[in-house]
């Protein structure tokens, strides 16, 4: 597991050189605040001492430490830009990465999964990974340099007090150990909850017209409340843990600093050390609690970002489907259509099909009835290799399917979902999707052919009106028809339609039927649909039964 999260951060890791100029500056800053105590001994030197410190009068030694914050300021704003805007372009990167890979997924993988959950994943723990690796990671390495700088500065000052500073830090990672071996857990659970909220949200948004149908608006903002009381309930949790880490850790540095000062005191009596370096190690000794201190916060961090990183990697593991759009391509089909012996069961149900057998002449059309569930959506999703069988094969043209590329193989297939999927955007916009390069005549062509083109020009800016999400600004005939058209538009030599007239009123079905005659015609055609008008467009009609792929033919 650690090996896979440090395999992901690696992903996320920004370019060597621009990481190396954002530590640099880090480190140049580091250094800066390494030298103030320096100047505050030197200073005070000067001052009780009455004399020069280097031919430097105080009054020009306080101008050069004027100049040494001045360029401090200027390192921490060029870091701290370089930091932000680099995280903003790894969130980026790392928020492409993951969306490509959810876009390769096997569609089951979203049918096991809530929409929200994706989506919390895509929002909150990318954002939560390139946080930590441009803004926590890279702040490490001078986190370290100014903890060891102070060490090495104290040490040329008085080593058995920097010895005695440098026994107390195992002691802080023993404290942190401890302390915050609860952070992970809570973490991983308070992401989940916050995902499980989110999906919440975004089902009741779409489920907004039946929440009012049936007046349960109550019931579902307690619902939600109760979510949110449940993630409210983690966070604090988490930032108890988390704030009681810092005030330990700070409360132990602090007490260092005092055992330092009380040990120096001593010496300082004895003549062993004088007032400037006594005010150059307490300040040193200031300097090196600064990052133990912040030692704490960034466990707590880390545990965080394994909570996150896990989840990203429980997605990132899923095998994708097979980007084989270089692989043997299927040549272009006359469309002959065998399922021969094919068997296919959705995990943890019963087989649909246990040795199914079925031919579709290439340029017929053939419908397909049965009851529900008999695994009438299945055949087309498994032609279309959204889902792949467990035995048998599938053959187009008497290729099997299974071993050319799927680009080549999608490209050739025309589908009309049941449940229309339409973009948040216009007519056309929706009508050109799977041929973005069509022209206007083409895309009117295809909205003419699907019975679609008189409605459209009766809407307010016709083609280019925009129809909202999923389609809601239109019908559901009118979403159908639109969704015809978008399939119509790439010229498929086979096409699938699941339930494609189901929300067609009887005029409507009627010219449908009418101007599909010749839209059919030379294409293979493989229909699901119960309604007897429709069922007359079929050359043979097909009916599957219960019995794991019975296939009856009833009229050829």
């Amino acid at each position: 597991m650690e090996h896979r999260l440090s395999t992901l951060l690696g992903h996320c890791v920004p370019g060597r050189g621009l990481l190396l100029v954002i530590v640099l500056l880090m480190l140049g800053e580091s250094a800066a605040s390494l030298a103030t105590p320096w100047f505050a001994g030197q200073f005070a030197a000067a001052v009780m001492d009455g004399r020069p410190v280097f031919g430097l009068a105080p009054g020009q030694i306080i101008l050069l430490w004027l100049g040494l914050f001045l360029g401090q300021a200027l390192l921490r704003f060029f870091s701290s830009y370089l930091t932000t805007s680099t995280g903003a372009r790894v969130l980026t990167r790392l928020s492409n990465r993951l969306y490509d890979h959810l876009q390769l997924l096997p569609l089951d993988v979203f049918q096991q999964r809530k929409r929200g959950d994706l989506l919390a994943l895509l929002s909150n723990d990318v954002a939560i990974l390139s946080h930590f690796v441009t803004g926590t990671l890279t702040g490490l390495v001078p986190m370290l340099f100014t903890l060891v700088g102070a060490l090495v500065l104290m040490a040329a000052i008085d080593g058995r007090v920097t010895l005695l500073a440098a026994l107390l830090v195992p002691t802080f990672f023993l404290i942190l150990k401890l302390m915050g071996r609860g952070i992970r857990p809570v973490s991983r659970e308070l992401t989940q909850r916050q995902a499980d909220m989110l999906a919440l949200a975004e089902e009741n948004i779409g489920l907004l017209p039946l929440i009012k149908a049936f007046n349960r608006e109550g019931r579902e903002s307690q619902r939600f409340r109760r979510h949110s009381a449940g993630v409210l309930r983690l966070r604090s949790r988490q930032l108890r843990l988390q704030a009681a880490l810092s005030p330990v850790i700070q409360l132990l540095a602090s007490a260092g600093i005092l055992l330092v000062l009380w040990v120096s005191s001593e010496q300082l009596r004895n003549g062993q050390l004088t007032a400037p370096e006594l005010v150059s190690l307490l300040l040193y000794g200031l300097l090196f609690a600064r990052p133990v201190s912040s030692m704490a916060n960034l466990y707590g961090q880390v545990q965080q970002v394994r909570g996150a990183g896990e989840r990203l990697l429980e997605l990132f593991a899923i095998a994708p489907e097979p980007d084989d759009r270089a692989g043997v391509a299927l040549p272009p089909v006359r469309g002959d259509i065998d399922f021969r012996d094919v068997a296919f069961a959705y995990p943890g149900r019963p087989p649909l099909f246990d040795g199914l057998d079925l031919h579709l002449d290439a340029g017929s059309t053939v419908a397909v009835t049965g009851p529900n569930g008999v695994g009438k959506s299945t055949l087309l999703h498994l032609l279309m290799r959204f889902v792949e069988p467990a035995r048998g094969r599938i053959e187009i043209d008497g290729i099997d399917i299974a071993g050319v590329s799927l680009y080549s193989l999608r490209r050739q297939i025309g589908l009309v979902t049941q449940h229309v999927l339409l973009a948040d955007a216009t007519v056309e916009e929706n009508i050109r999707f799977g041929h973005p390069e069509a022209d206007a005549e083409a895309v009117e062509a295809a909205a003419r052919a699907a019975h679609a083109h008189e409605f459209i020009l009766e809407l307010p800016q016709g083609y280019r009106t925009r129809i909202g999400e999923q389609g809601v600004r239109l019908s559901g005939g009118q979403r159908q028809r639109i969704a015809l058209a978008r399939a119509l538009l790439t010229d498929p030599p086979i096409l699938l339609l699941d339930e494609a007239t189901a929300m067609f009123d009887a005029e409507g079905e009627r010219r449908f039927i009418a101007s599909c005659r010749d839209t059919f015609e030379g294409r293979t055609v493989l229909m699901i649909t119960h309604r007897p008008a429709t069922l007359a467009l079929a050359d043979r009609i097909v009916r599957l039964g219960g019995g794991s792929g019975e296939v009856v033919t009833e009229r050829a």
